[in-house]
Formats: C-alpha cells, sequence, structure tokens
C-alpha cells in the first residue's frame, strides 16, 4: 500500500463527509468563508494604510501635492501637510483595532462551529452505531467503536474540515498582501516569496511520509489507549486479586507511549519551519536594507515602503505556515477520516427513516422455529443445524443443554436479535425479517444472567430506557415485589433513588439479578426469556420469583434456561439441545425425571 495521499481520495473523503454534515452547519460554514474574506480584507487595508501613514509621518509635501489625494484633501478642508497626520494615525489605528477584533471574532467562530460539527457527527455515529443489528456489535471491538465516537469524529473535524478551510483563507489573503507587496517593490516581494514558498514546498515533500505513518500510528493507539483503559478498569476485582496491576500498566504504557511520540512527531514536524522561514525572512530584509542604507537619500526614501514589507511579511509569515500546518493536518488526519465515514455511512434500518417505530405486530397464537440453521460467517461448523419447534403462546418452556450446544443462540433468534442463516422464525405464521424484527422485539423482556445496570438511581435501572418524568412509579413497585426485591430497596437510604454504582457494583449478584428481572416485569412484555437469571439467587428467593412468575397471567410466554434444573419444574415442555440439534423435547417428568439428565 502507498504511504502517498491521493488527491483524488482525500477529495472524494472530503465530499463524502460534506453529506453528512447538516444543512445549518453548512450555512455557518459560508458564513465563516465571509468573515475569513472579510477579515482578510481589513487586513490588507491595514497593511496598505502603512505606507502612507509612514510616508507622512516621515514628509507629509508629496503626499499632500499627490493627485489622488488631493480630492480628501479638498473634502477635509486641509490647507498645510500637516494636517495630514493626524485623520490618516486615527484611521490606520481604527483599521488595525477592527482587523484584530475581527480576528477574535473569526478565532471564536472557529472553535464553536468546528466543536458543534465534532458533536454532530459523534451524534451522528453513536445513534447509527446503536441502530446496528446485534450481529454487527458482537462482530466489533467495543474499544474502536469508542474511540472513533469520543475523539476520531472530532480530529476529522479539526484535522480535515476546518484545516481545508484555513487553506483557502489563508491562499486569499496571502494573494492579497502579494499583489500589495508586489506594487510597492517586485523585486524583494519575489526573491522573499519564492525563498520561503520554497523552503516550505520542500519541507512538506520531505515531511509527507512521515505524517502519514505519524497519522496512522495515532489512529491505532488510540483504540488501543481505549482498550487498555476499559480492560483494566472493567476487570479491576481480577486485577487485585491477582496482583497484576504492573501488568496492566505496562500494557497501557505500551499504547500510550507510541501514541503521545506519534503527536509530538507531528507538532515537531508541523512547527519546526517557521523558526527557520523567521530567520531567512528578517535576514532578507536586513541585507536589503544595508545594500540601501549607503544611500542616505536613498534610505529615506524607502523606509516607509521598507517598513510596509516587514509588516507585510509579519503577516505573510504566520499564513505560509497556516498552509504548511493545515498540510500537516490534513494528511495526518486522514486515517481517522476514512475510519469516521466508514462510522457515518453506517445504514439504519428502515424502519428509522420511514417513521414506522409507532407500528405494532400481534402475538395471538405461537412462535414457530422452521427448519433454523446458523453459523457465524467464517465459522466452519453451524452452531445450530435444522432445529425445527413450535412454542405456544401462554407456555412456559425450558431449554437445556451443556455448554456450546447452541442455547444461547437460539434465544437471540427467538428474540430477533440474529437472523439464522438458514430456515425462519415465524410469529402466527408471519416470518420475522430485518423489515419487521423491531416490531417482535417489542413484545419480548430479557433477563440475563449478567446484567447491565448503569450508573443512576434504582427506580431508572428498573424502567430502564425510560425518561425520568415519565416512569411510572407504581408499575416499578410492582414489578419490584414479584422479583423479591421490594422490602430490600425499601430498606436503602433513599429507596428507589438510590444509587446503583457503576455496573451495579453497590449490589450483591442476587440484588443485581432480581433488578434486572423488575425490569422485565417493568416492561410488561408478553415473552419473557429468562437465561440463566436466577443462577445468583439463593433456593428461597429463587423459588419465591419463580411463583410470581408462575403466577403471572396464563397470556405470557415464558423461556428459560437455568442453571438449575428444578427451576424449570413447572415448565410445560423442556427442549435439550446437544450440539446444535434438539435431541428431547418432553416434559419435566419425562426429560429430568426419567431420564436423569444433568447438566
Amino acid at each position: 500500500m502507498s504511504i502517498n495521499p491521493n488527491p483524488a481520495k482525500f477529495s472524494a473523503n472530503i465530499k463524502r463527509l460534506w453529506m453528512h454534515i447538516s444543512l445549518s452547519r453548512r450555512k455557518q460554514f459560508t458564513w465563516l468563508l465571509g468573515l475569513m474574506m472579510l477579515t482578510s480584507a481589513v487586513e490588507i487595508v491595514g497593511i496598505g494604510l502603512l505606507l502612507p501613514f509612514l510616508s507622512i509621518l516621515l514628509d507629509p509635501e508629496p503626499i499632500f501635492h499627490n493627485s489622488f489625494a488631493q480630492p480628501f484633501v479638498n473634502f477635509l478642508g486641509f490647507t498645510k501637510p500637516e494636517q495630514l497626520l493626524p485623520p490618516v494615525t486615527f484611521v490606520f489605528a481604527v483599521t488595525l483595532l477592527v482587523a484584530g477584533l475581527m480576528r477574535v471574532v473569526l478565532f471564536w467562530a472557529q472553535i464553536r462551529i468546528s466543536h458543534g460539527v465534532g458533536a454532530d457527527l459523534s451524534i451522528s455515529i453513536y445513534r447509527k452505531t446503536l441502530y446496528q443489528p446485534y450481529s454487527v456489535h458482537i462482530s466489533r471491538n467495543s474499544s474502536e467503536v469508542i474511540a472513533t465516537i469520543s475523539q476520531k469524529a472530532s480530529h476529522a473535524v479539526s484535522n480535515i474540515v476546518f484545516p481545508v478551510f484555513t487553506v483557502i483563507n489563508s491562499i486569499f489573503m496571502a494573494c492579497l498582501i502579494l499583489t500589495l507587496l508586489f506594487f510597492i517593490n517586485f523585486e524583494l516581494t519575489l526573491i522573499l516569496f519564492a525563498s520561503l514558498g520554497g523552503i516550505y514546498l520542500l519541507v512538506m515533500k520531505t515531511a509527507n511520509k512521515y505524517l502519514v505513518i505519524n497519522g496512522r500510528r495515532v489512529n491505532v493507539e488510540q483504540t488501543r489507549v481505549i482498550k487498555m483503559l476499559r480492560e483494566g478498569l472493567g476487570g479491576i476485582r481480577d486485577i487485585l486479586i491477582d496482583g497484576t496491576q504492573e501488568v496492566y500498566c505496562t500494557q497501557y504504557q505500551s499504547a500510550d507511549l507510541p501514541l503521545r511520540r506519534a503527536h509530538a512527531n507531528a507538532q515537531i514536524i508541523g512547527g519546526s519551519p517557521k523558526f527557520i522561514i523567521e530567520s531567512v525572512s528578517i535576514t532578507a530584509i536586513v541585507l536589503f536594507a544595508f545594500v540601501i542604507s549607503g544611500d542616505k537619500d536613498g534610505l529615506q526614501s524607502v523606509i516607509p515602503a521598507l517598513g510596509t514589507l516587514i509588516l507585510g511579511a509579519q503577516k505573510i509569515l504566520p499564513l505560509l505556515q497556516q498552509l504548511y500546518g493545515s498540510f500537516t493536518s490534513i494528511v495526518s488526519g486522514q486515517p481517522s477520516l476514512e475510519e469516521s465515514l466508514s462510522f457515518l455511512e453506517q445504514k439504519v434500518p428502515d424502519y428509522i427513516s420511514k417513521k414506522r417505530s409507532s407500528e405494532q405486530m400481534s402475538f395471538k397464537s405461537n412462535i414457530e422455529i422452521k427448519a433454523i440453521g446458523f453459523g457465524y460467517v467464517g465459522n466452519k461448523p453451524a452452531i445450530l443445524k435444522d432445529i425445527s419447534l413450535v412454542i405456544p403462546k401462554g407456555i412456559k418452556i425450558g431449554f437445556i443443554g451443556s455448554t456450546g450446544s447452541g442455547k444461547s443462540t437460539l434465544l437471540d433468534i427467538i428474540m430477533g436479535l440474529l437472523s439464522s442463516t438458514q430456515g425462519s422464525l415465524l410469529i402466527d405464521k408471519i416470518p420475522i425479517t430485518s423489515e419487521n424484527d423491531f416490531l417482535w422485539r417489542k413484545h419480548i423482556s430479557h433477563v440475563p444472567q449478567e446484567i447491565f445496570l448503569s450508573d443512576t438511581t434504582v427506580k431508572e435501572n428498573i424502567a430502564f430506557g425510560v425518561v425520568i418524568d415519565e416512569i411510572d412509579m407504581d408499575r416499578v413497585r410492582d414489578a419490584a415485589k414479584k422479583a423479591q426485591i421490594f422490602q430490600t430497596i425499601e430498606s436503602w437510604d433513599g429507596g428507589y433513588d438510590a444509587k446503583v454504582g457503576e455496573r451495579g457494583v453497590r449490589l450483591s449478584g442476587g440484588q443485581r439479578q432480581r433488578i434486572g428481572l423488575a425490569r422485565a416485569l417493568y416492561k410488561q412484555a408478553d415473552v419473557i426469556v429468562l437465561d440463566e437469571a436466577t443462577s445468583a439467587l439463593d433456593d428461597k428467593t429463587e423459588t419465591n420469583v419463580m411463583e410470581a412468575i408462575e403466577n403471572m397471567s396464563t397470556e405470557i410466554t415464558v423461556i428459560i434456561v437455568a442453571h438449575r434444573l428444578t427451576t424449570l419444574k413447572n415448565c410445560s415442555q423442556i427442549v435439550e439441545l446437544e450440539n446444535g440439534h434438539i435431541k428431547n423435547v418432553g416434559s419435566y417428568n419425562d426429560i429430568i425425571l426419567k431420564r436423569g439428565v444433568t447438566l
């Protein structure tokens, strides 16, 4: 793969990114571009006024009698050359102050719009990512997704979009300044600009390779740093028990140090040329002044022009540095841009764009699993093979099988999270596809073995995903009672407003699972899936929870995968899986008691 940036590819990427910027932001960009041009024009006026100011300061007579100045002299009623100095000084000073104020406004606008666009892109990536199918989520590294959402999208703006605008503004202003300087002294301006521009072009050509390498290093190491942080902090219990802190510190250092070195290299490459350029430009002007210093009259006559050239050089040097800095940002930022684009261009389900989220699917008869087979891409052995089963509505059905038998995968298919690679899932004879799976999931409450709890209050975790002002506290309390955690919550300081801590760290395993059960019951779904959901409960609590589930409406379908086989004793049907096949189907007596099945 070539390490040289492809201008055509970069141009295409910019167009792709532009399509993801909202119309209101595009209008802001247009306004910003106009502000850049206006600021540049005011800057040029300030530079241009220096020449008459210095000329009048040294000798106002020639300016006073100049044909171009006569209309102004007559309009103001001046009779003496000395009268020109105060108004010219005032106008010059005001122009410089206005230019400075406009630069502050431009800087403020650039920063605000930059962060606004970065937020827009991050939100768009986050939203599109949340709407991706479950199969996409389990195939991705979450650290890469987090890095793109939290950092790389913003980098795409700060390192690509605004450098492009900076290039446009810098080129526009540089052209205006050069036109003015060429008018004042063509030879010196040509020599000065050619030498400065040549140095920057040489450095750009030399640095190009290293900038691309650094950009890729930053892109990779950002993901690694987040991965190390998540793994280290997420596994803190085991790390403390095993005393492996130094191992994780070393792993974090191996990612963080290269990242910071890559950032440092980019800053060094981007910032170093200006020191050489400043020296070269000042030296050239000093030599020019030395050459003409032998002639006293000549020196006095060129002082205004020389002062203007110095001011012009002082203005144009930052522009050249901005152009070069923008080039380094654009080149080094392309890997982050391409990765951000890949996330921005994720397709969202049709029901989002077509506003079908209010639609409903009926469930009156049964769930039919028809000749289902499933295997992950690249996985040679199939996980599920030719499974057929009918689950009538209102039944309590249990699934058993050894690890790897396919229980969890089958549950994911039943819940519409995964699409089978063979066969079909039908609800009341209606096939579940990517077009309607979201409607079927509205019927389902899922209680996994590992309950995810957010670092919020108890009531917000029970009414998970519900806006806090819309939480029905009666439903919350009723769900807590059925999940056998009502009295425990009432005994806590704050009750339902108590914080559970990150990932429910302040709760016991049994308390977390009971809150997970309460969450499922709060949803009031007509299909409840319990995937090892009572494994952390003691025998008495599990019995009480299962009795509560048993006493629920006969319209509710309960699908259970249990750690303890006794949990399944009230199931109408038991399905035993083995190596992706259905081995046996029968009652609790037939499968568990008579055959003596154990897990």
